[in-house]
């Protein structure tokens, strides 16, 4: 997101898609900042130390995933980055979501706590993202964009969870 935000600034003066889009980007940074270490504490109580997350290669669904959304700010507009965010902050899990998982996996329900908290810190991002997008004065080519971004945020979503389960630990 500082990415954007950085990108977005250097084209706001002749572009007020970008600058709309540093803003809501600036007011969000804050508030997704840690979330990482959320993941972290969750993979420990699976078994999975930090040490070992450190030093593994990053899968390549991962790097297909966020590289993507790196290449679009930097290549293209930054306008790009509200695709990820509608797929990953748009529709955050449901408590019942979190009952299955824990039932099916037999993991923990602690070890469901980052996916949890989004799903109660998460419901108005939707609306938010609506409201900044439809603030904007977005052309087809924005709207083009966004909507791969959403795209491939979600097929790789869905690929980079089926290699992280792959890898995990079986419940006890």
């Amino acid at each position: 997101m500082e990415t954007a935000v950085d990108r977005a600034r250097q084209l706001a003066d002749a572009d007020p898609v970008a600058a709309g889009a540093a803003e809501y980007f600036e007011r969000h940074i804050e508030e997704e900042r840690g979330h990482d270490e959320w993941v972290l504490d969750d993979l420990e109580l699976l078994g999975v130390t930090r040490e070992e997350v450190g030093r593994r290669i990053p899968k390549v669904s991962a790097a297909r995933m966020v590289g993507a959304q790196y290449y679009w700010i930097l290549h293209y507009h930054p306008v790009a980055l509200f695709g990820y965010f509608a797929v990953k902050e748009g529709f955050p899990p449901q408590p019942h979501l979190i009952d299955e998982l824990v039932e099916r996996t037999g993991h923990p329900r602690a070890a469901f706590h980052s996916f949890a908290a989004h799903g109660e810190i998460d419901p108005q991002h939707r609306e938010e993202i609506d409201e900044a997008l439809d603030s904007l004065p977005l052309t087809r080519e924005h709207e083009t964009v966004i909507g791969l971004s959403a795209i491939a945020t979600s097929e790789l979503m869905a690929e980079l969870i089926t290699d992280v389960i792959g890898e995990l630990p079986a419940a006890p």
